[in-house]
């Protein structure tokens, strides 16, 4: 049987909005905050590309992602820790998905939710996906280069209005995220665009990077030729000054073989400079921070106190 209940007297409306005014905001109401990285047209930028859209289910590379495609307009979305943990790091966080997609959730918003409850602000790059017109599947598309370059000059010219130390702003990247996140570390003296304004009178260096199952790092199959899978790709380079770099892969990873993230730290090392890496016996590509049961899923924990090490935290934030 269906009750009426009866209407509230006003006085009682009253006493409800203000208890809601005594309770403060509703945890977790805040909207994170989207800005764009160009200020006009996008440079290197061509080709006709639908509207931005997240794929459906049927269309998805993997069904545990929401995946964006079509993006012609880069953001960078932030997402702040509380106070008092803020710990004045901040790092740009590079979804993976071939150069087609953005793994969204997956590597991006959960891994800045995963940043911030060690005090470190989380900025999701959303940078131009899929490749352009001609641009070969088996290299790396040049236009996010772009896009990363000017999101680090982009932080790092709103360090002291955000509350960030402008020497510890970092990059991580998951597979075609992580190359990026590499590329952005190792070619910050060879902007990839003329300069436009004033953010990008500011370095585009970041101050350390993390590759989580990186792609693209090793010479590539062409056509007639076989790819040497102990080689670095051709348009690797590794120049003075290269920041720290963090290397984490799973030996069963068949996307993205873990001789990506192997040869790479050789060669950090031969450069002298400083790297780590982690290489688990299981986890496949794609584990993003999520727990899974597996030593992989543990790689925050050595991530934090890589940095930690690298004094890029406050030592009493801890990983959660």
């Amino acid at each position: 049987m269906l009750i009426q209940q009866p209407p509230m007297s006003k006085a009682c409306w009253v006493s409800v909005f203000i208890g809601l005014l005594l309770a403060g905001p509703i945890k977790g109401a805040e909207v994170p905050l989207v800005l764009p990285l160009w200020p006009g047209a996008v440079p290197g930028d061509y080709g006709t590309i639908g509207p931005e859209r997240v794929r459906a289910p049927s269309e998805a590379p993997t069904k545990d992602a929401k995946w964006i495609t079509n993006v012609t307009k880069p953001t960078v979305t932030i997402f702040r820790p509380d106070k008092h943990k803020n710990t004045g790091t901040a790092v740009l966080i590079c979804p993976g998905g071939g150069y087609w997609n953005l793994a969204w959730d997956l590597e991006g918003e959960e891994v800045a939710a995963w940043l911030n409850t060690v005090g470190v602000m989380g900025l999701v790059l959303k940078y131009r996906v899929p490749r352009r017109a001609e641009q070969p599947e088996q290299l790396p598309a040049p236009g996010p280069l772009l896009d990363a370059q000017r999101a680090v000059s982009l932080v790092r010219s709103r360090s002291a209005e955000w509350g960030i130390d402008p020497k510890r702003i970092g990059i991580l990247g998951f597979s075609a995220g992580g190359h990026l996140a590499v590329a952005t570390a190792t070619h910050f003296d060879q902007r990839a665009y003329e300069p436009i304004d004033e953010i990008d009178k500011m370095s585009c260096r970041p101050d350390f990077a993390v590759a989580v199952y990186p792609g693209y790092l090793i010479e590539q199959e062409r056509a007639g030729v076989e790819a040497k899978k102990d080689v670095l790709a051709p348009y690797v380079r590794i120049p003075k000054e290269t920041p720290p770099i963090f290397l984490v892969h799973a030996s069963d990873d068949a996307v993205a073989g873990a001789e990506n993230s192997a040869v790479m730290y050789l060669a950090l090392r031969k450069a002298n400079v400083p790297a780590e890496l982690h290489v688990f016996t299981r986890g496949g590509h794609g584990f993003g921070v999520r727990k899974n049961g597996l030593p992989c899923s543990t790689w925050t924990d050595r991530c934090v106190a890589w940095l930690q090490n690298q004094s890029m935290l406050d030592t009493k934030a801890e990983a959660k």
